[in-house]
């Protein structure tokens, strides 16, 4: 599955590549690419092996939030 959300509390370039490899460790997660220009994560993963929670769940414990 493939989806994009919307992160806000990002303030530089380093805001997004810790919430993609925070993203990273989650078993499931084949893709996380955050853009701090876009405000914007678009991550690919296994439904059958992580969920949308667990996801936002990740991006809050970074520090950030999605809209």
């Amino acid at each position: 599955m493939k989806k994009i959300f919307k992160i806000t509390g990002m303030h530089c370039a380093s805001c997004a590549t810790i919430i993609d490899l925070d993203l990273e460790d989650l078993k499931g997660i084949k893709s996380a690419k955050t853009s701090y220009a876009k405000s914007e994560l678009s991550v690919e993963y296994d439904e059958k092996l992580v969920s949308e929670k667990e996801i936002l769940e990740s991006i809050k414990k970074s520090g950030y939030s999605v809209k």
